[in-house]
């Protein structure tokens, strides 16, 4: 094939985009991404290199199972849900009809991935195709070399139906619970024949086909060069969907909507500006940052909006609602970020979940909720971590009452069972009264109703995590005054002392009767996952989950000493089987430095726990290490599931410097700055800085710091500090100082700060 036409096409338009930064030969933050980092996978799901606007409804990938992959199923339109298939395919063709395929043979020598452009070269057909993204509206250009063959665009549906009118193609696509999301589609020339296909032959006299894999060719003469194509989708209906095209991507300018796009990134991802001269560094951090802003989507549409919470269409009272998101994977970090650089998203993000709430048939504020509803995913329900953490520290956009009231249901009158929907039941009020999830005896049946069909209790998770939120309700409760409700919330928030085993120092599962499980081995729990002890993680990483009370932690494990003497046992205890017998049960335990965990969420905090114990040179060497190892400039690396910000959070945190080890104390803890400098904008004209003084990748230790000007011999630092702007200094070196931050009123905060 003459690549020659089509590269000249893609170099135009990439001059187009880079033009200015020729000029100032200086990178912008969007130039940074690199959306194939992670695009193969350690063991689970790849992390895909998603095309999209920050935080939009329209997300689209190549869909290949990996990097790898030899063939995509056509040319993605909208991407439903994270990690999911496209809902509807396009697929350029030239050749015979009856050889039409629904998969594209694909290639990777001159594929172009960025935030908001995408182009490749389909080979074995002789075709380029680019495209870019508007928040709700797409627009393809379809190249085609071989002038003396007719060229075609399939264009179909996995489930739905699809109707044709001249240049136009519009219809549906059924997702799950009455869901649907609608496409209407045009391309800048006519289609000498549209219809379905049999053999050789184009039947043009059906104007709708449905069912599924329902699909539509459209046939232009021979000699044609390029079709352009624009489509625009909705979850309302095909004349929204027609609406938001006519909204967003008024002509066929491919370059134009790729420069607001391009436009549109820097301006998000300049919300942090780092400085360095570790290229690779920027590279992970930026891409870090742009994967922060996969989920939650938006899908207001001219102001409204469909909700599967209860299958109707609602005006959003001049608020953005946002769905998509997987608390229990974002919690941790993403959301806490969202309240340092996005404040007004985050506020409209949690007032979205209570919105979701009153739409639903039960109370019960979601945990996992998506484009098609709450799908109650995982175990806990951390909705009472987010609230906690945006009026904590300072965020006002939603009503806390309500909040309180729904997040509060959530854990008192739904089933704390994993994966279930139920309503609370025998486990429950065992919780209630006991203080702790019970685990199934030694030879035990399941019988409990409200415990999900194939899933596990996940005895120490459930109760570990309800604990946490429980914590968090008393927060909330007395910011309302409510104070016999806070106090009673947080005495149950110490209740992970009943499921602690003093012998093991280890937390432990136990049976309804009181009894320790028998015979565990914290390497291996059993169950696939572990999930009939813990979930998706060993007991050596929920040896840590207690993220609001580390100090009492520090106490239960023997002190200090004792203390770091566990947490060095964690990285140096191995797997103890092989690989292939250790993940063919623990596959989300992945990234492992002995026991722990950098590929799972519940991980994510341990390297800063040293603080805790006065040895902040520890985090600093941990993290720094951690990064180089796990989270690098090429397709492997992300080490585990990178669920929409989930992962990656930890990353922007890291590299800054610190990190929020505890979402509903108003603080953070200090670890390693990665940069020279990196500078939050923290709106208002305000900004963060952390400054690192004699600075190099090399030099990981603080030797000393300040926060504005005044020596500073804390390991951590308020979020009241950090939204007054300012600077924290930070002279780094080679080897550590380990008297920084050492002494006892050094360490960070615990539950002690809120009594």
């Amino acid at each position: 094939m003459k690549k020659s036409i089509f590269v000249s096409y893609t170099l135009i338009l990439l001059f187009l985009l880079t033009n200015n930064i020729n000029a100032q030969n200086k990178s912008q933050p969007v130039d940074y991404v690199n959306p194939y980092i992670g695009n193969i996978s350690h063991l689970l799901v790849p992390t895909y290199p998603t095309v999209h606007l920050p935080n939009s409804m329209l997300r689209v990938y190549p869909e290949r199972e990996n990097y790898t992959g030899n063939t995509i199923a056509g040319l993605p339109l909208i991407v439903t849900s994270h990690r999911g298939s496209s809902a509807f395919n396009l697929s350029p063709y030239q050749g015979a009809v009856e050889d039409i395929k629904s998969t594209i043979n694909f290639g990777y020598d001159n594929e172009i991935i960025k935030p908001y452009y995408y182009s490749v070269d389909l080979d074995d057909y002789n075709i380029h195709a680019q495209y870019a993204p508007s928040h709700q509206a797409g627009i393809y250009y379809i190249d085609f070399e071989n002038s003396n063959q007719s060229a075609y665009l399939i264009l179909n549906t996995r489930n739905g139906e699809l109707n044709s009118d001249k240049n136009t193609v519009y219809g549906y696509q059924n997702l799950s619970n009455n869901t649907k999301v609608y496409i209407y589609f045009e391309t800048d020339i006519q289609p000498s024949e549209v219809g379905t296909h049999k053999g050789n032959t184009i039947n043009s006299n059906e104007k709708t086909t449905q069912g599924r894999n329902a699909f539509y060719v459209m046939k232009y003469p021979a000699g044609t060069k390029q079709i352009k194509v624009r489509y625009g989708v909705s979850f309302i209906n095909t004349e929204q969907a027609k609406n938001n095209l006519r909204r967003e991507i008024k002509d066929y300018n491919l370059e134009n909507i790729a420069q607001k796009g391009r436009d549109i990134w820097n301006s998000t991802l300049g919300k942090i500006q780092v400085s360095g001269i570790d290229e690779n560094a920027k590279t992970v951090f930026y891409t870090s940052l742009y994967r922060t802003y996969e989920r939650m989507i938006c899908i207001s549409e001219d102001g409204n909006y469909f909700s599967a919470y209860d299958g109707k269409v609602h005006n959003d009272e001049g608020r953005p609602f946002y769905t998509d998101d997987w608390i229990w994977d974002t919690y941790r970090a993403t959301h806490p970020l969202r309240i340092i650089i996005e404040p007004e998203m985050e506020n409209d993000m949690v007032n979205s979940y209570i919105v979701m709430t009153r739409q639903m048939k039960d109370p019960w504020m979601p945990n996992f909720p998506e484009v098609t509803g709450d799908s109650r995913r995982m175990n806990s329900n951390h909705g009472a971590a987010m609230v906690a953490d945006a009026y904590i520290k300072g965020l006002r956009g939603f009503d806390l009452e309500e909040a309180y009231n729904v997040s509060k249901a959530a854990i008192t009158e739904k089933t704390l069972a994993p994966w279930s929907s139920k309503p609370a039941g025998v486990l429950d009020r065992f919780y209630k009264e006991h203080g702790y999830f019970p685990s199934l005896a030694k030879g035990e049946k399941e019988t409990a109703p409200e415990v999900h069909g194939w899933e596990r209790r996940q005895p120490i998770a459930v109760t570990l995590g309800t604990v946490y939120d429980e914590w968090c309700l008393s927060l909330i409760a007395k910011q309302l005054g409510k104070n016999d409700e806070a106090d009673y919330f947080s005495k149950r928030s110490l209740n992970y002392h009943k499921v602690f085993n003093p012998e093991t120092k280890f937390f432990h599962p136990k049976d309804a009767s009181g009894k320790f499980m028998e015979d565990l081995d914290y390497r291996f729990p059993p169950g696939i996952g572990g999930r009939d002890a813990y979930d998706e993680n060993t007991g050596y990483v929920y040896r840590w989950d207690v993220p609001h009370n580390i100090a009492d932690l520090v106490n239960m494990l023997g002190g200090k000493e004792a203390f770091v003497k566990e947490l060095e046992d964690m990285y140096s205890t191995p797997l103890g089987k092989g690989k292939p017998d250790f993940y063919h049960i623990y596959a989300d335990h992945s990234g492992n430095v002995g026991q722990f965990s950098m590929g799972n969420e519940p991980a994510m905090h341990i390297p800063y726990l040293y603080n805790y114990a006065g040895q902040p040179w520890r985090t600093q060497k941990r993290v720094h290490t951690l990064l180089n190892q796990w989270f690098r400039n090429d397709v492997m690396g992300i080490p585990g599931d990178e669920d929409g910000g989930g992962l990656t959070a930890f990353v922007v945190f890291s590299q800054i410097g610190f990190y929020p080890v505890t979402p509903g104390l108003p603080m953070y803890v200090i670890g390693s700055p990665t940069f020279e400098s990196a500078k939050l904008d923290i709106g208002n004209g305000k900004s963060f800085e952390v400054v690192a003084i004699n600075y190099s990748p090399e030099n990981k230790y603080i030797q000393s710091a300040k926060l504005n000007g005044k020596d500073w011999n804390k390991s951590w630092f308020s979020h009241e500090e950090l939204m007054r702007g300012g600077k924290l200094e930070v002279v780094m070196g080679k080897h550590p100082n380990k008297k920084w931050a050492s002494d006892d009123n050094a360490v960070p905060p615990s539950f002690s700060m809120n009594k």
